[in-house]
C-alpha cells in the first residue's frame, strides 16, 4: 500500500493514526461545514464527514481517504467549534457539572464507494468557576475544538468521568475508524 490520505487539518487526528504504522497523507478538505445546517448532532457529524470526504474523492477518486467530524451535544443542543472566547466561555459555562456527549462521524472512501457511522462518548465536567474558565482558555488553545475545549495534556483538568472512547475526544474514534478501514480492506492491527 501507498498511503492513504487523512482528511484533516487536526493535529490531534494526526497524531492518533500516527499511533500505527500505517502510511499516510494529511490532507486538509476544503468543504465548508458553515453549510450544514442539520439539528440532530449524529446526523450533522456524519453529513460533515462524509461531505468533507466527497471533497477529497473527486481530487482524489483512486486513494483510501479518511475523514471525520466531531461535535459536542448538551441538551438536545449542538456545540461546534466556537467562534470567538465569549462563545468559548459560554460553552464551558453550559458543559460545567453536567453530562455531556461529544459525538464524531467517520467517512472512509475507496473506490466510488463511502463507509460511514458515528460514535458517542459521554462526559462529566467538574464544576467550573468563572476564574477556572478564564484560566483554562489562557492557557489552551480553544478555537480549533468542539465544545471549546481540549482533553490532551493539562486539558483534562475539567473532566471528572469519561464513559466511551477517549480518542473520540479528541476527533478520531479508534474503534469506529477501525471498524470502517476494515470495511475498505484496510486491518489496523497489521499496521500495529
Amino acid at each position: 500500500m501507498k498511503h492513504i490520505i487523512l482528511g484533516s487539518a487536526s493535529e490531534r487526528r494526526r497524531k492518533i493514526l500516527k499511533f500505527f504504522s500505517l502510511p499516510f497523507k494529511q490532507v486538509k478538505s476544503d468543504f465548508d461545514e458553515s453549510t450544514v445546517e442539520v439539528e440532530d448532532v449524529e446526523k450533522y457529524v456524519k453529513l460533515v464527514a462524509k461531505k468533507k470526504c466527497e471533497v477529497l474523492a473527486a481530487k482524489y477518486p483512486h486513494e483510501i481517504i479518511l475523514t471525520a467530524d466531531t461535535a459536542v451535544k448538551v441538551k438536545n443542543r449542538l456545540f461546534t467549534k466556537p467562534s470567538n472566547e465569549k462563545q468559548a466561555y459560554k460553552m464551558l459555562f453550559d458543559l460545567s457539572n453536567s453530562w455531556h456527549e461529544v459525538l464524531s462521524g467517520v467517512c472512509v472512501y475507496k473506490k466510488g464507494e463511502f463507509f460511514l457511522d458515528a460514535e458517542t462518548t459521554r462526559i462529566l465536567f467538574h464544576p467550573l468557576t468563572e476564574t477556572q474558565i478564564k484560566k483554562y482558555h489562557k492557557r489552551f488553545f480553544f478555537p480549533d475544538a468542539a465544545g471549546g475545549y481540549n482533553v490532551t495534556k493539562g486539558g483534562s483538568i475539567i473532566i471528572k468521568k469519561i464513559d466511551g472512547c477517549y480518542y473520540n475526544i479528541m476527533g478520531l474514534p479508534l474503534p469506529t475508524t477501525k471498524n470502517l478501514l476494515n470495511k475498505a480492506g484496510i486491518d489496523l492491527w497489521d499496521y500495529l
